[in-house]
């Protein structure tokens, strides 16, 4: 799992995240995270997991995702669920993330 990357998100908060970045096919270990589906620097998707190395199969938004041209990932390892769910909404408030909602 060799990084591509990394690209800083801001919340709207204004506390800045900093994800690796990875291509679309890498193979993730089995650690909890949040991560953004990315065109370019454009933000897609933004969503958190218990399980990066599941959470991929059969995305519930794969298609959408897809047809907005996603190319990479950017994952942020957080092992805490409350922490995760705390990223997520303070990005999700931050950018206009079209396959979110």
């Amino acid at each position: 799992m060799a990084s591509i990357g990394n690209i800083t998100a801001k919340g709207r908060s204004g506390r800045q995240y900093q994800f690796e970045l990875y291509g679309l096919d890498t193979t993730f270990k089995q650690v909890g995270g949040v991560y953004v589906f990315l065109r370019g620097s454009d933000p897609v998707y933004v969503g958190h997991t218990g399980d990066l190395s599941e959470r991929f199969d059969g995305h519930h938004k794969a298609a959408a995702i897809r047809a907005k041209g996603a190319d990479r990932i950017g994952v942020l390892v957080e092992g805490s669920e409350q922490r995760r769910l705390a990223i997520e909404s303070d990005l999700l408030g931050g950018y206009q993330w079209p396959c979110n909602g």
